[in-house]
């Protein structure tokens, strides 16, 4: 597997990266559709080392997942614009990971719960005053939208990361501008 190519961008601080995954909300699931890619934006939670997601079981995604479980999952967020008098060294503040494995169904009812559980503090945290039952999860597992609802895994086999870090006293805000000379 490569590295990053960049190697002046490559974040190597786990405790970085960690942090990273766990406060972003939104990740891009990347999979290979015969000769198509796919991508489908998620909600995620990233705990003990693995990657989790959950949605619909049916549909064209476990489809995909099915004919092929290896998996490209990446997060990115932007933080703004970091300016220089030089427009080609204008630059954008980022932090992104990019966590590669093969995606899997979760069947252990007790992961499946921790799992859920781990995304209601993460996307509601506070909102339920007590934990989330196992029957309500073999429910959910079962019967919501339709349809059954799947928890999958992805355990990484290889993880990137760069970064771009903000720059304070260079960002970019809006009235801002280079005086220009006559």
């Amino acid at each position: 597997m490569d590295s990053v190519r960049y190697k002046i961008r490559e974040c190597q601080d786990q405790e970085k990266i960690n942090s990273f995954l766990h406060q972003a909300r939104i990740g891009y699931l990347g999979l290979i559709d015969g000769n198509l890619p796919y991508v489908v934006p998620l909600n995620y939670v990233w705990t003990e080392g693995k990657l989790y997601f959950h949605g619909a079981g049916d549909g064209r995604r476990n489809q995909v997942m099915r004919d092929n479980p290896e998996v490209c999952f990446t997060v990115c967020e932007e933080y703004g614009t970091i300016t220089d008098p030089v427009p080609a060294k204008t630059d954008t503040a980022y932090m992104s990971v990019m966590i590669f494995g093969q995606a899997e169904p979760i069947t252990d009812l007790d992961e499946a719960t921790h799992v859920l559980q781990e995304m209601i503090h993460k996307y509601v945290p506070g909102y339920y005053n007590r934990p989330l039952p196992k029957q309500h999860v073999d429910k959910y597992r079962s019967a919501v939208f339709g349809g059954p609802v799947q928890v999958c895994r992805v355990i990484p086999h290889h993880v990137t990361a760069k970064e771009s870090p903000i720059e304070a006293e260079k960002m970019y805000k809006t009235g801002m501008s280079v005086g220009r000379e006559s």
